[in-house]
């Protein structure tokens, strides 16, 4: 395990200055299949325009059907399948971000396969990374899978106007966000009602301008 992460965050520090050098900053964006990690992405970028420069590559194992869906935004996207692997790794961003011209962007965004533990032990040179967890997962997985709530510079609480019909306790969840990760930020969110997209859009905005 040490000589597979090690290999991997060499690439992933090379990444990481490749990254700098082009002036180009990198979201890894985080979470299980069906939190909506897809959805807040496209209303993201739909506020976006005319703001960022983005692009995006898109992580999954099989199909190009999230790919196509950002593609029908007019963002520039590349889709990775891993073919069953449960995250990216920082070869597969390397060799994908050979075909992007990195100096021509602000903002790329890696959209990581569908998993709440892979994808949060593997560094793929980016500058922060962001979790999504919807409401319907329920409020315990925070200290269930603690890592990738760590590592993640901000949280998302998505699919908020679900909560009347769950069991999700937001007070709790928050609680134990801010225990795991003391400067975590926290967002709510719907993207079906727009519930906390602008302040969501403003902080990574802001992110992308000051890293």
């Amino acid at each position: 395990m040490k000589n597979i992460l090690g290999a991997n965050d060499e690439i992933a520090a090379h990444n990481r200055e490749h990254f700098a050098k082009c002036g180009v900053v990198v979201m890894n964006l985080m979470g299980s299949p069906g939190s909506g990690k897809t959805t807040l992405l496209e209303q993201t970028l739909a506020q976006l325009v005319g703001k960022l420069r983005v692009a995006v590559i898109e992580g999954d194992l099989f199909t190009a059907k999230d790919a196509e869906r950002i593609d029908r935004l007019g963002v520039d996207v590349i889709q990775i399948n891993t073919a069953g692997g449960c995250h990216l790794d920082a070869a597969m961003i390397q060799k994908a971000c050979a075909t992007l011209d990195l100096d021509a962007l602000d903002l790329l965004i890696v959209e990581n396969v569908g998993n709440l533990v892979c994808p949060a032990e593997f560094d793929i040179g980016e500058n922060f990374k962001v979790v999504v967890l919807s409401i319907t997962e329920g409020d315990d997985k925070p200290l269930k899978y603690p890592l990738i709530f760590k590592e993640s510079a901000a949280a998302v609480l998505n699919k908020i106007d679900l909560l009347p019909f769950t069991n999700f306790n937001v007070q709790s969840a928050r609680a134990d966000l801010s225990t795991l990760h003391p400067t975590i930020k926290i967002f709510e969110t719907s993207c079906t009602r727009g519930t906390g997209l602008d302040d969501w859009t403003a902080w990574l905005l802001e992110k992308a301008v000051r890293s």
